[in-house]
């Protein structure tokens, strides 16, 4: 069996696959998604047996389009309107009609700009 290891465009292209926010279903995991944060709403305390802390809700967009983000606890102050961030698996979600992504339990969100 040939490894492509030694060929960086390939691993290039495992790696670091960017979704779009045209490519979003609800109900799917997100692998990487990249996108700019264009809004960020008030943070609000929430008390649930999965989870105690504060949340903001806030919006981004990519070249394809608008979405709904979620932000959790440190992420708040992480983040400023304006950043381009990276959720990497994180889940995405409808809400009223809407898409809405987040890191979820087990997700990530990267600062990659400012």
């Amino acid at each position: 069996m040939e490894s492509d290891s030694g060929n960086p465009d390939i691993r290039k292209k495992i790696t670091h696959s960017r979704q779009k926010i045209s490519e979003l279903k609800a109900n799917q995991l997100i692998q990487r998604l990249e996108l700019v944060l264009l809004r960020i709403y008030p943070q609000r305390m929430v008390y649930s047996e999965q989870y105690v802390g504060p949340v903001a809700a806030a919006c981004g967009r990519d070249e394809t389009g608008l979405v709904g983000v979620v932000l959790w606890g440190e992420q708040i102050q992480r983040v400023q309107v304006g950043d381009i961030v990276s959720f990497e698996s994180g889940w995405c979600r409808e809400r009223k009609g809407e898409l809405v992504v987040s890191t979820g339990r087990n997700g990530r969100l990267t600062v990659l700009g400012r």
